[in-house]
């Protein structure tokens, strides 16, 4: 039998004999260079002779990932660079499709895998089930996530003026996109469905003055949310819950609501009484922006279990437009308006993949190096999604017209696209 070095260089060799990844080198446990020297964007950096075996023998994108975030290789250089090999193997000679490769692979030593995932109980989008499914990911530490979000906690697409702009300023610049598109005046009453850590409902007090009702299943969240609205003075205009949406009373007092990255724990068959839900908390002429993740014009679904419901969205579902548009008017709702800021998250995640990597040492600190692996790779990985197109992430405005049909709506959307430093401002 060849030695693993050299079993493993004719393994990569045949691999990639079609369709060789143009930014990605290989480096083996010894230092030796596939397919050569030269510099390229980033290094998969095998760390011992069972790497290939333990990356490659279960032919799916799951088994690459979990060898990652078990250590057997690393990525040095652009993370995102190296989602060329999955799409390449998926595209070219495909994982397990080649005997001679399986052959390969028998010769190539093993090692022992421990595993990090979700394990799932109760009925799958039950209220028990999600709340465990939300603290899986949401609960992790606050610590851990404010070492590379911006300063206000913003845990979603950021909207970016300019390629280069400041993460802080395309968060700030995001929520009051969103307020804008709603046309929040003060007084209102906003529902902000999956509020996160919050800052989107003390924007929406702080800056268009109103009045804030925020759910959220995460009690890190919740805790962290109230804490700051206590310290902004704002306790008489913001109020956090700790509660599931679907409890909240259907009285259609609010005038506006908001969902940032929650639908896509609905589930696509939950979707109609998703905005069933929302319809009936509006009242008539009232407006929801609907904001979440869907298939992009390039989606490809995986066989199998993926990596992102396994070990970091247990239970997400990211249906096409059509679907979400198609629940939202069989709902009730009258569809206004729908903007893909695909671009904007592939800025946004690459901000927060470099912040994260920049302070990995200090994230050992909140969590272990497989959690830090599970978020380096999910956000490198989404980057490289919304880039090629595979992800969309779609703003859906939708109006709850009166009895008369009518949507209170302007004819024109400039306002939306107004310098957001020429909003008003209103005390808090």
């Amino acid at each position: 039998m060849a030695p693993p070095h050299d079993s493993s260089l004719r393994f990569l060799s045949e691999l990639f004999r079609r369709n060789p990844p143009p930014n990605v080198a290989v480096r083996l446990w010894d230092g030796a260079a596939w397919p050569d020297e030269r510099p390229r964007a980033a290094t998969l950096v095998l760390k011992h002779p069972g790497a290939l075996h333990a990356m490659f023998h279960d032919g799916t994108e799951m088994g690459l990932a979990e060898a990652y975030l078990d250590g057997d290789f690393d990525v040095e250089g652009n993370m995102e660079s190296a989602f060329e090999v999955a799409d390449l193997l998926a595209d070219g000679v495909g994982w397990g499709r080649s005997i001679s490769l399986a052959m390969m692979l028998r010769g190539l030593p093993e090692r022992p895998k421990g595993r990090r995932e979700f394990k799932a109980h109760g009925r799958k989008h039950s209220g028990g089930r999600d709340r465990r499914a939300i603290a899986f990911h949401y609960d992790l530490s606050n610590d851990f996530y404010r070492l590379w979000l911006d300063p206000q906690m913003v845990y979603s697409c950021a909207y970016f003026e300019s390629p280069d702009a400041d993460i802080g300023d395309a968060q700030a610049a995001k929520l009051d996109y969103i307020c804008r598109k709603l046309r929040l005046q003060p007084g209102q009453r906003l529902l902000d469905i999956g509020c996160g850590w919050g800052a989107l409902a003390i924007h929406a007090a702080q800056h268009h003055g109103a009045e804030v009702v925020g759910v959220t299943l995460s009690e890190n969240q919740a805790a962290f949310a109230n804490s700051r609205i206590e310290s902004e003075g704002l306790g008489q205009r913001v109020r956090i819950e700790l509660r599931d949406y679907r409890d909240l009373d259907s009285d259609g007092g609010f005038d506006a609501a908001v969902s940032v990255g929650m639908a896509e724990h609905v589930g696509a068959e939950n979707l109609p009484s998703y905005f069933r839900t929302v319809l009936d908390l509006l009242r008539p002429g009232g407006i929801f922006l609907n904001h979440a993740i869907g298939e992009g014009s390039r989606f490809r679904p995986t066989k199998g279990p993926s990596f992102i419901d396994e070990y970091v969205f247990p239970d997400s579902d990211i249906p096409p437009i059509r679907t979400t548009v198609t629940a939202a008017e069989t709902s009730g709702f009258e569809v206004r308006d729908a903007e893909n800021l695909r671009e904007h998250y592939a800025l946004t995640l690459r901000s927060w993949v470099r912040r994260l990597e920049a302070h990995h040492e200090q994230a050992l600190s909140f969590v272990d190096e497989a959690t830090f692996r599970i978020w380096r790779l999910y956000m490198a990985g989404s980057a490289y999604g919304f880039t090629h197109g595979k992800l969309a992430i779609y703003q859906t405005l939708l109006a709850k017209p009166d009895a008369a049909g009518d949507a209170h709506l302007p004819l024109a959307r400039s306002d939306w696209y107004a310098d957001a430093r020429h909003a008003h401002l209103v005390g808090s």
